[in-house]
């Protein structure tokens, strides 16, 4: 390859990696704005069918859409019930309790709990650098979650932290598996049928759960749905894989951690959520401690850390 088409192709790839950035940064006051009217399970139900129906038109555009090797539907069970449900609908339960920076901030923890989870179940090394990650990282959670300043009597902020911390343990499980498995495919090739699995699963949970559909899809709720569903999730998934085959996957890793900035921006804006000293500080050392754990080469596939 020559240096002006390897130039040019990493150039291609970072603003893939700030398009998704960007996306995603968005989803999360989308979200918010969302289950202001519309349950959580239906919610996810809804962007996850939408983002499914749109990864198949993707995949089958590409000639990218044939059925998974039988060797990777574990990882693909995996990755749609520990991810697409379990983080999808608890990180939402969550979101309608808490604020959005919050939230965010709490999601992203997720990587700082692979870092042990690696060491006992896959055998990676622990080293100095990393145990200082998570050490960083979790004081950050200390800070966010100060015993003296945050109000125990609020039991619905109470249960709405607890349930995004459980997403990101779910998340941390999810790319575990991911990390462990012996891929046949591509990560981006499994999608549509992981949310095909997961929209036939959120569906009868939802009306399970909430009961049948008692909102109204007025015209901005369809756009903010379509959001989520299709630049939120479709178009986020293809361009962080793509992003990740023109650049190093540690600058796709790092490069993500933007995200909860532009998160608790667009909510600061937007939805007139201002973030406190508590979250901004916390959200500092978390991502400090994830972007000096982060190991100097990086073999797991993209969709290891990528999610909104």
């Amino acid at each position: 390859m020559s240096v002006r088409r390897r130039v040019d192709t990493r150039r291609l790839g970072a603003i893939l990696l700030a398009t998704v950035v960007l996306a995603w940064g968005l989803t999360w006051p989308v979200n918010k704005v969302i289950v202001a009217t519309v349950p959580p399970v239906w919610a996810v139900a809804l962007r996850t069918v939408i983002g499914g129906i749109a990864l198949f038109i993707l995949a089958a555009a590409q000639r990218r859409l044939r059925l998974p090797p039988r060797h990777d539907v574990p990882v693909l069970v995996s990755i749609a019930v520990l991810h697409m449900i379990g983080f999808g609908v608890l990180s939402t339960v969550g979101l309608q309790r808490v604020p959005t920076g919050r939230s965010v901030v709490l999601a992203y923890t997720t990587p700082l709990w692979v870092v042990p989870g690696a060491a006992l179940f896959l055998g990676e090394r622990l080293t100095p650098r990393r145990t200082l990650g998570v050490v960083l990282g979790l004081t950050g959670l200390v800070v966010l979650f100060n015993p003296l300043a945050f109000d125990w009597a609020q039991r619905g902020a109470v249960v709405g932290n607890l349930a995004i911390l459980a997403a990101a343990l779910l998340w941390a499980a999810s790319i575990l598996h991911i990390r462990g498995h012996r891929w046949r495919s591509t990560p981006f090739d499994l999608l549509p049928w992981e949310t095909l699995v997961a929209s036939v699963v959120l569906g009868p949970l939802a009306y399970l759960i909430a009961g049948a559909p008692a909102f109204v899809i007025d015209a901005p709720l369809a756009g903010m749905l379509l959001y989520a569903g299709v630049p939120g999730t479709a178009l986020a998934y293809w361009a962080v894989a793509m992003a990740s085959r023109s650049l190093p996957a540690i600058t796709t890793s790092l490069g993500l951690l933007a995200t909860p900035v532009v998160s608790i921006v667009v909510a600061a804006v937007w939805l007139q959520e201002l973030p406190t000293a508590e979250v901004l500080a916390a959200m500092g050392l978390i991502l400090s401690g994830i972007a000096i754990g982060a190991p100097k080469s990086e073999t797991a596939p993209p969709t290891t850390i990528s999610a909104p």
